[in-house]
């Protein structure tokens, strides 16, 4: 029996999708932009297609159809392709003038290429020529092409700087005066060989006096400038690690400011990268390359000062390469630019594989794909090296003729001088002089010219750190904030709508829930649940409508401030790495550890606690490794009981556990739920029976509100779902034993709630 790789199978039915696609273009037809589309309606795994041509919109449906649309000049109609994304999926619409005409969803890994294919659309039917074709089978055609960095972006680092304005400006004159020193030297070879050696080989004594005087004069100078520029680095590299060090920190604190849906369209590996390799590119080039690139500046000008000063016509020779060599760096600054923000893109994309990989080790070699991922990083670092020999070939050809020049501008100043003093007009110590001040002039333009490159990796680098500053979080701070004491967790919910892009998630949606009520929310996937409970966390603003809490609405409370009135349960808990008290105590860093005990203990979690081997003080792993599902869960109710919350949101925070791990779950819940304003989702309806309203939501909107046995005598909405799991039950022999047993825990619970202890 032979087993095919389902991999392989994916990627050859790619090819075999490109090939029908090349079947089907005419002669004369170009292919712009094309898009892998590799989900279906129902989000599963799937191979399709969209490409678009110079004439159509040619699309293979994942069932193996292909359908097409005219665009540009031969389309009958206005159309246009419309992008959205929510929780890791993409949709393409096709929007005519009485509707969508198609939709398809793809992963987020195929998100540039959507981008790409938008883009080339809209050129198209607005009568535009696209610059550039793109082949159908190159995946990397399809990569959105961003506006090279400038070099001006560098200055708007000086908002970093301005805190340390006093010893950038000491290390300014330490910097002029380490720089005039070391052009003291060559000045005092005129003396040296027109006074003292030029007439002993005439015959002359040396003059001993004048000789230790002029030596005494260049140790002094060599000194003073060793001095000077010992004390200039190091005065400028502190002040430059703290302006790396504050770029960081604004950077992260910014990043923690935006919202949700800003890192729900970032890769975690390219985030790291900027706040991590960027800044430290950003902060070498501060340290090291800023300071010798303003001493070469100082260096030429103080140079050309003093070749003029000595003689003007050979100081004019001295210049002629200059021109070619700036024009050079002109050029080349352009390429090297546009390089380096694509080697930053590149290279995020290395660091993507490991950031997916890494932390999904445990999928990856569950289903034996480490050669998949291995073959991922290959492709990704291939490319990174291609388009490092890419930039490295016009930097490799950059170098040497900037070095090339400079010696032919020497080779002039020779000949022009030894013409000069055949005639003449001026002696040898001046031409020595001048030969001196050259080189030193020729090296620091040579080292101007190598500083570009640091230049533009530098400028890439702040571009991309700018781009997270300058993104404004879509949930702001209020100008004057209300404060927030205490919360009794009435909440209403006022013709409430939210738009996710341009799709329409909640509408028109009116709640009341009162303080201590215990809400249930269900409804099929899809239904606008769990964006309600983001919105009420304040994860996301409202559209439409307003969101009170005992009466004013949240958007009036500063958001740390509103939060830490909401205690939130998920369903996947996610633990930090360090000790279980730690994680407990995170919501609250300063508790004792009686209160952590004591938060423990409500949660269940305390005797499991006690039985690790350093009991609160164990460590956890990353992302909670080496505890359970329902231990890291028990953790996350203890970590929502200590901050003791006024509002409470269960995200289906029993639903990835077995029964036994269920009814502790449960009992922490019943502890956790006591007294507070609860909105609980649920996917098994059983697990809501006593919550005092079940809220059912169908397409954004609210249609039907009740308590359980109301809503199935009524027989609408839920009693359809109720019906739906039962026969889902019924299909599953093993999920009916699993489901009945959670369902007697469920009653058995609501019935201990109704009667307590001393009144059944």
């Amino acid at each position: 029996m032979q087993h095919h790789d389902p991999v392989d199978a994916r990627e050859g039915a790619g090819e075999a999708t490109s090939a029908a696609l090349k079947s089907r273009l005419t002669a004369a037809e170009n292919v712009l932009a094309t898009l892998s589309v590799d989900l279906d309606g129902e989000l599963r795994f799937a191979t399709g297609l969209l490409a678009l041509t110079d004439r159509r919109l040619l699309a293979r449906e994942t069932d193996g159809r292909w359908r097409e649309w005219p665009v540009g000049q031969l389309a009958p109609e206005p159309l246009e392709l419309q992008a959205g994304d929510h929780a890791g999926v993409g949709t393409l619409d096709l929007v005519g003038p009485d509707g969508n005409r198609a939709r398809w969803r793809y992963t987020l890994a195929q998100q540039a290429a959507a981008l790409q294919l938008i883009k080339r659309f809209a050129q198209l039917q607005s009568r535009m020529t696209p610059t550039a074709l793109a082949e159908p089978d190159d995946p990397r055609a399809a990569e959105p092409d961003a506006p090279p960095p400038s070099t001006w972006v560098l200055l708007r680092l000086g908002r970093f700087a301005r805190p340390y304005r006093k010893q950038l400006i000491a290390g300014f004159l330490l910097t002029l005066a380490s720089t005039a020193a070391t052009l003291v030297p060559p000045y005092l070879t005129i003396p040296l060989m027109d006074d003292i050696l030029i007439p002993f080989q005439n015959g002359q004594q040396i003059p001993v006096g004048k000789v230790v005087l002029f030596l005494a004069a260049l140790l002094a100078a060599a000194l003073t400038g060793w001095g000077l520029g010992w004390a200039r680095t190091y005065l400028l590299a502190l002040v430059s690690e703290r302006i790396g060090a504050d770029l960081r920190t604004t950077t992260y604190e910014h990043l923690l400011t935006l919202p949700l849906d800003y890192f729900g369209g970032k890769r975690t590996g390219d985030l790291m990268s900027r706040i991590g390799s960027e800044t430290d590119r950003i902060n070498v080039f501060l340290s090291l390359h800023a300071l010798d690139f303003l001493t070469d500046v100082l260096m030429i000008v103080m140079t050309a000062v003093i070749l003029v000063s000595i003689n003007p016509l050979l100081a004019v020779v001295t210049l002629v390469p200059l021109p070619f060599i700036a024009w050079m760096i002109h050029v080349v600054r352009d390429r090297l630019r546009t390089g380096f923000e694509k080697i930053d893109r590149v290279w995020s994309e290395v660091t993507n594989v490991l950031a997916d990989t890494i932390p999904g080790i445990r999928v990856v070699k569950a289903f034996a794909q480490e050669k998949r991922e291995a073959d991922r990083f290959h492709a990704a670092n291939a490319y990174n090296l291609q388009v490092n020999d890419k930039l490295n070939k016009t930097w490799s050809l950059f170098t040497p003729s900037v070095s090339l020049l400079t010696e032919i501008g020497l080779l002039v100043v020779w000949g022009f001088g030894i013409w000069q003093v055949a005639r003449g007009r001026i002696t040898v110590g001046v031409l020595t002089a001048f030969i001196a001040y050259i080189g030193r002039f020729y090296t620091r333009l040579d080292s101007m010219s190598r500083i570009v490159s640091v230049t533009q990796k530098a400028a890439a680098g702040a571009k991309r750190i700018f781009d997270i500053l300058d993104h404004v979080s879509n949930v702001p701070e209020p100008a004057n904030p209300v404060k927030v004491d205490r919360v009794t967790g009435r909440i209403v919910m006022k013709d409430v709508g939210f738009r996710y892009g341009s799709r329409a998630v909640i509408r028109d949606l009116d709640l009341a829930i009162e303080p201590g009520e215990m809400i249930g929310l269900v409804g099929h996937s899809g239904s606008g649940k769990s964006t309600l409970v983001n919105l009420i966390c304040r994860f996301y603003d409202v559209t439409d409508g307003a969101i009170l809490v005992d009466g004013t609405d949240i958007r009036r409370f500063a958001v740390a401030d509103y939060r830490r009135h909401v205690g939130l349960v998920l369903q996947e808990p996610f633990l930090f790495f360090g000790t279980i008290a730690q994680n407990i105590a995170y919501g609250k860093p300063d508790a004792t550890r009686e209160e952590i005990v004591a938060a423990a203990r409500a949660a269940h979690a305390h005797d499991f606690i006690l039985r690790l081997a350093h009991g609160y003080d164990s460590l956890v792993g990353e992302r909670g490794q080496g505890l359970s599902g329902g231990e890291r869960q028990r953790i996350s109710i203890a970590r929502a009981l200590l901050i003791d919350p006024r509002i409470l949101i269960l995200d289906e925070a029993t639903s990835a556990v077995d029964t036994e791990t269920e009814k502790e779950i449960q009992k922490a819940l019943d502890n956790l739920v006591k007294g507070r304003t609860t909105i609980a989702i649920a996917h098994r309806l059983s697990t809501l029976r006593k919550a005092d309203r079940l809220v059912v939501m169908d397409r954004g909107e609210i249609v039907e509100v009740g308590p359980h046995d109301a809503l199935m005598a009524k027989e609408g909405a839920y009693w359809r779902l109720y019906q739906a799991q039962l026969r889902q039950v019924d299909d599953d022999p093993t999920a009916g034993s699993m489901a009945t047993e959670r369902l007697g825990v469920a009653v058995a619970l609501s019935n201990h709630a109704a009667h307590p202890a001393g009144e059944a």
